[in-house]
């Protein structure tokens, strides 16, 4: 018995040897939020930190499957959902090197019988959401559980490419889906490959990604991890889809190790010269100056100065985000099998803990004050979507149309942002002494106004 305390002790002093005193205090602060968030008989999490390159903190919490009643293990894989579109920047951004592709490129070049409308559609307006192709994952088709086929990428293409633009390409920013399918299908016409071995040849078996998988639902994944959705108070399995939907846009699984070495080896410069790496990460330029918050394959934030590099993803069954801070040199990874996770408010609860600093300072704004804002707003582009602004418990709330409740987080006495939602910036107006909208800018300027 001895011997085995001592054995016990000693091993756990050699996993614990090294580490410091906050990353200690990281690991329990972690422990209590996920442990609260996540029953054991529940769909959970695989959450990873990393700092400096080294893990910091990793750990599963909840069900992978539960009928089986089996835990969640910090090495099992989920559906990555949109994570799948850095992959496909790299592999364009590959072919851009190896001079067999330019971003200028126009669509038309690879998908001759894509309607141009006399608009030039680039590669990079396909890569930066800027082309004006409509999303082809919103779309109504008329044929009915078209998600339960097996598509050809280019059967797919024709059902939605002669939908009009939705703008002209590089006026605007709209997070398209099609943009990326388009770019796989151009990947197979230039390498002469398929999609899949086109990125195991050039990007995950050079980069010994060995826990990247493409997510076919016939093929035996060790540890893949089954995807739930709520209804009402009951877990219900995930909606069956065809991973042929999702494509290049959103095709592949992973656990969170890989993602991590995913995000190192990017920095080795093995696959992709720092110069043109170093492009993707530069927010795209729209024809009128202003720019967005996304480069080629990543989301690009500055929240308090606060300078990121991330995509998120969701699809059926599944979400997952993955934040990298270059100048704090941390990183962080969360994948979830359920599409009921609180993804958006864990990813800022973590990565603040993480990085030691918050990403919303609240300010007191005066009681009668708060009574001005009261109301509901319409959006001028859309006066099908409201924002209905109401007060509980001394606080503004705002129910967002089809989305839900979410707290106002105020920075001064006229702006604010939502709890937990970053990059938003918000400002309330008067007019004559009376509010009468309040101005979003996100990815562009929304107007709100008061009804």
């Amino acid at each position: 018995m001895n011997k085995l305390y001592f054995l016990l002790s000693f091993l756990w002093i050699v996993c614990t040897y090294g580490q410091s005193k906050e990353d200690m205090q990281l690991e329990k602060k972690l422990d209590e939020l996920l442990s609260s968030k996540f029953r054991a008989s529940e769909p959970g999490c695989e959450i990873l930190v990393a700092k400096k390159g080294e893990i910091v903190y990793k750990k599963a919490f909840g069900s992978a499957n539960l009928e089986l009643n089996v835990p969640i293990k910090p090495e099992m894989v989920f559906k990555l959902g949109s994570i799948t579109k850095q992959f496909t920047a790299v592999a364009i951004l590959q072919l851009v090197e190896q001079g067999k592709i330019s971003l200028q490129d126009s669509l038309q070049k690879f998908v001759p019988d894509f309607p141009s409308n006399s608009k030039k559609i680039t590669i990079e307006n396909l890569l930066t959401h800027t082309s004006g192709i409509r999303d082809y994952m919103q779309i109504d088709y008329p044929e009915p559980n078209l998600e339960r086929r097996d598509f050809d990428p280019k059967e797919l293409i024709d059902r939605f490419k002669n939908f009009p633009l939705e703008f002209e390409p590089g006026t605007k920013y709209k997070y398209s889906n099609s943009g990326y399918f388009l770019l796989g299908y151009i990947i197979e016409k230039i390498s002469g490959k398929s999609y899949k071995a086109y990125l195991q040849d050039n990007i995950l078996k050079p980069l010994n990604l060995n826990h990247i998988y493409f997510d076919t639902s016939n093929d035996i994944i060790p540890n893949r991890v089954n995807g739930y959705r709520k209804e009402g108070a009951e877990f219900k399995n995930a909606d069956y889809w065809s991973m042929t939907i999702a494509y290049a846009a959103g095709e592949l699984i992973s656990n969170v190790d890989d993602l991590l070495k995913w995000n190192k080896e990017l920095y080795s410069y093995k696959i992709l010269k720092k110069e043109t790496l170093e492009k993707a990460f530069v927010p795209f330029k729209l024809k009128d100056g202003s720019t967005t918050e996304y480069g080629y394959g990543w989301i690009l934030k500055n929240i308090n100065g606060i300078k990121s590099i991330e995509h998120g993803g969701s699809i059926t069954g599944f979400l997952s985000n993955e934040i990298y801070f270059p100048e704090e040199d941390v990183f962080v990874a969360a994948l979830f099998n359920c599409e009921c996770a609180p993804k958006d408010e864990l990813s800022v609860d973590i990565t603040s803990l993480a990085l030691g600093k918050t990403f919303q300072n609240e300010v007191k704004i005066d009681d009668a004050l708060l009574n001005e804002y009261i109301g509901t707003y319409t959006l001028s582009k859309d006066t099908k979507r409201t924002i209905v602004i109401i007060k509980e418990n001394g606080q503004l709330l705002a129910k967002i149309s089809g989305q839900g409740t979410v707290a106002l987080i105020f920075q001064s006495n006229t702006k604010f942002q939502f709890k937990n939602i970053l990059g938003a910036e918000c400002e309330f107006i008067k007019e004559n002494g009376k509010v009468t909208k309040f101005n979003v800018s996100q990815n562009g300027n929304f107007e709100w106004k008061k009804n």
